[in-house]
């Protein structure tokens, strides 16, 4: 791997922080300051695919049950619900973002912002009309991420922090974190978490070795490949699919060929967790790659480009020919 042309590339967006490993080695680390490796910080929705981890471990160890339930047996209150739809929402149809409440995170309804001002949020989104059935359609919701962190509550008689840090962050050495949590006390589903850019990295290397942790499984192959396929196409302007709190992509041909020269390049699918203002954890099985990129500008000091995709990706697919 070219550190040089990776310097280079992402010089101009000066990033908080860019982190590349490879078959679990550390082939790339940069930071804006020395301060930066020791300091936790928000990763805002990357918190979206934490949770989705933490939901796999429970089902593996038959806390929760299948992804086909219905979110009713935790909410029984929806069984009284006049829209016969919410009883159709399932666990999976949560994971997906394909729920079908009638929902703008922001804009339009500004249905985020409402939720965080009121003082049940489970019962906001509980609450919200539906527009579609469950199933037909994404729609990115942070209030499904929000009852997902309840339903995990409540089936493993913990705070989701405590059950993170017994059954994934002490095995993978994240012990100096912050988690946010609503005001009933349930911790954020959709944000909320901080971390230091390392602790992303483990996390991702976790997924890249499906599941294995230095030589100590924390979740199953099994759960880790369910719950990274694609399974519902986005809505512009996003890109690809979204999984079960997971987005996917890939990255070629069409790109490559648009570039100069005789240089093969390799073309490859990823996923990643996407956090607002820049937090992203990226994994690439085949190319054995973790990438971690972290920011702090405010949004008018911030580049809009896609980092990964214009800068990092055609480095990555050069290097692997």
């Amino acid at each position: 791997m070219n550190s040089s042309a990776l310097l280079a590339a992402i010089a101009s967006y000066d990033l908080r922080s860019c982190l590349i490993s490879r078959s679990n080695k550390l082939l790339f680390e940069h930071y804006r300051n020395r301060s930066i490796p020791g300091e936790i910080s928000k990763i805002n929705s990357c918190t979206k695919s934490i949770l989705s981890a933490l939901i796999c471990i429970a089902m593996d160890e038959g806390l929760l049950p299948a992804a086909n339930t219905p979110i009713s047996v935790f909410f029984p209150e929806l069984d009284a619900d006049p829209d016969p739809r919410k009883r159709a929402i399932t666990l999976e149809h949560l994971l997906t973002m394909t729920a079908g409440f009638d929902w703008t995170e922001f804009g339009g309804q500004n249905s985020f912002p409402r939720m965080t001002r009121t003082d049940d949020w489970v019962r906001f989104a509980l609450d919200q009309p539906m527009a579609e059935t469950p199933g037909a359609r994404m729609e990115y919701n942070s209030g499904a991420s929000q009852l997902l962190s309840a339903i995990l509550a409540q089936a493993v008689g913990n705070p989701v922090a405590r059950f993170a840090e017994e059954r994934l962050f002490s095995a993978l050495d994240i012990r100096d974190y912050r988690w946010e949590s609503d005001p009933k006390g349930i911790h954020t589903g959709g944000f909320g978490l901080w971390l230091r850019p390392s602790d992303m990295l483990a996390f991702g290397q976790l997924f890249l070795g499906n599941g294995l942790w230095q030589g100590r499984r924390l979740l199953s192959e099994k759960r880790v490949k369910i719950s990274t396929q694609p399974y519902v196409t986005v809505n512009r302007p996003n890109r690809g699919f979204y999984g079960w709190h997971w987005w996917i992509d890939s990255f070629g041909p069409d790109e490559l060929e648009t570039r100069e020269g005789s240089i093969a390049f390799t073309a490859f699918d990823y996923y990643y967790a996407r956090g607002y203002g820049g937090q992203f954890i990226y994994i690439i099985p085949k190319l054995e790659t973790v990438v971690v990129l972290t920011d702090d500008k405010r949004k008018k000091d911030r580049s809009e480009a896609d980092v990964f995709r214009q800068s990092i990706a055609p480095i990555l697919a050069s290097a692997a020919d």
